[in-house]
């Protein structure tokens, strides 16, 4: 007993492996009490491999070494050993209880495999295993996440409406799950239900639905979350800053975005980067870098977004020689590795200010491919200063990438134009006829009374749409 409790309450490697030789050999090492605290010391040192060792050495582990090893892989973040594991386990015959069952589930929702999930729940109903209202909500949040991340909205919807006691978490995972595949009114929707039901949020989410408002451009119902955000005091460590100011920028309200950063006591990364992004946005190239040289004074670093931001306001600003340098800054002063999105901030500056061999030579140069962003806006820029050797190029490559799309054949059609070469200009038209090729339609969007309203090109869709087209009318004959 002395040696199983020096064992367990200390942290020396050597000593434990001495006491684990000694249990061996005075033949305890079949009790499942003393190989309960070998396993338990192994795992608190991160000797995952021994801990399986003396898993293995117990010629019939009884339910509570089963669950300890399980509970092991969890919580080293390997929850497809955790679930082989628990599959053997129902192999031999061994049913879990509720802790074990608990424990399977944490390990489901670590792998982020919604069979998985589905098995589990379906295990337990067929089963009959007794599990607490805390693993049931564990699971069905489980399964609710996983649906989502997976697109299956409507799965995630039954589960969600099929919750006899709903809670923040499963609350969390809707809004969140459904901003990320792009459903924001759904999103916002079930912030108001959420509220009205008399959940109070917390900071996940109110950064999920901050985030659908961004994405979705609705800005008074942004403008109305931090109005409640700051009537329930849901602000007072400032985190939210970061997202306030991200969502203002994306709504178009930049003012307020400044507004919001100037009384901002937490100057960390995240609010930083969330200003120059946003400034960048709006154009305000030359005010986005002053707020950047002030980052680099207060001793915060940037990270690869902040650098975006930064080249993306040198290219609105066409402040070459800054661009330049802050691109070559990266990996020599902030030992960041330049992505794709890094380039193509540069080609787009480079485009811009027509300097355009050197922007071809730093595509070609690239340590990835250039893709569909890339080379339409070198093609964009070879229009505008109507360079037809670069602009064939380009078309070429975009033609490569997706031959279904029209855009890159009008473009160049339009570079030949303007260098009077009609014949090619009408050859490319007469293509994109032939072949029945149509670019997307345009989209434009208008908030009202909180809800966004998209509009198409040749869209006829809306409910409102007689309404609209009579107001068009009437418009068009008073300005005649």
């Amino acid at each position: 007993m002395y040696l199983l409790k020096a064992l367990v309450c200390g942290k020396n490697v050597n000593e434990g492996e001495e006491v684990h030789a000694s249990v061996v050999r005075t033949g305890f090492a079949s009790s499942e009490f003393v190989s309960g605290a070998l396993l338990g010391f192994y795992v608190a040192n991160g000797f995952i491999g021994q801990a399986r060792q003396v898993f293995d050495e117990m010629p019939q582990p009884g339910l509570v070494l089963w669950t300890l090893m399980i509970r092991a892989y969890v919580c080293l973040t390997l929850p497809g050993e955790a679930l082989e594991l628990f599959r053997t386990m129902r192999g031999v015959g061994v049913m879990p209880d509720m802790v074990a069952v608990a424990t399977v589930v944490s390990a489901s929702g670590l792998l982020g495999d919604l069979g998985v999930a589905k098995t589990i729940h379906c295990f337990i109903e067929k089963s009959g295993v007794e599990v607490d209202a805390f693993v049931s909500s564990t699971l069905i949040n489980t399964l609710i996440h996983q649906s989502l991340e997976h697109n299956n909205l409507d799965l995630g919807k039954q589960l969600f409406d099929s919750m006899p006691e709903r809670d923040v978490a499963s609350w969390n995972s809707m809004i969140r799950g459904f901003a990320n595949v792009g459903q924001y009114e759904e999103a916002l929707a079930l912030f108001h239900d959420m509220e009205i039901s008399a959940f109070r949020p917390n900071t996940l989410t109110l950064l999920s639905t901050l985030s659908a408002c961004a994405s979705h451009g609705a800005l008074e119902a942004g403008a109305w979350i931090h109005s409640y955000v700051n009537n329930n005091d849901l602000n007072r460590d400032r985190s939210l800053d970061s997202s306030l100011i991200d969502m203002y920028s994306k709504c178009g309200d930049i003012g307020k975005a400044i507004q919001i950063f100037k009384v901002s006591p937490r100057r960390d990364l995240f609010t930083w980067t969330s200003i120059i992004c946003g400034l960048a946005m709006h154009g305000h190239g030359k005010k986005a870098l002053c707020y950047f040289s002030e980052m680099n004074e207060s001793q915060v670093s940037p990270d690869e977004v902040t650098m975006v931001g930064v080249l993306s306001a040198c290219a609105h600003a066409g402040l070459i020689e800054q661009g330049r340098r802050y691109f070559q800054s990266m990996e020599k002063v902030f030992r960041l590795v330049p992505k794709i999105e890094h380039y193509g901030c540069m080609v787009d500056l480079l485009g811009r200010m027509g300097c355009l061999k050197e922007a071809y030579d730093l595509i070609m140069g690239m340590p990835m491919e250039a893709n569909e962003i890339i080379w339409g806006s070198f093609l964009s820029a070879c229009r505008v200063y109507n360079n037809v050797e670069l602009g064939e190029v380009a078309a070429r490559r975009l033609l490569e990438l997706d031959p279904r799309d029209p855009w890159g054949r009008v473009i160049l059609s339009n570079i030949y134009a303007e260098e009077a070469k009609y014949d090619r200009s009408m050859g490319l038209r007469k293509e994109i006829k032939e072949k029945g090729l149509k670019k997307s339609p345009g989209c434009s969007s208008i908030e009202v009374n909180g809800s966004v309203h998209g509009f198409l090109v040749e869209d006829n869709s809306h409910p409102c749409y007689n309404e609209i087209n009579s107001m068009l009318e009437k418009i068009e004959k008073l300005m005649n």
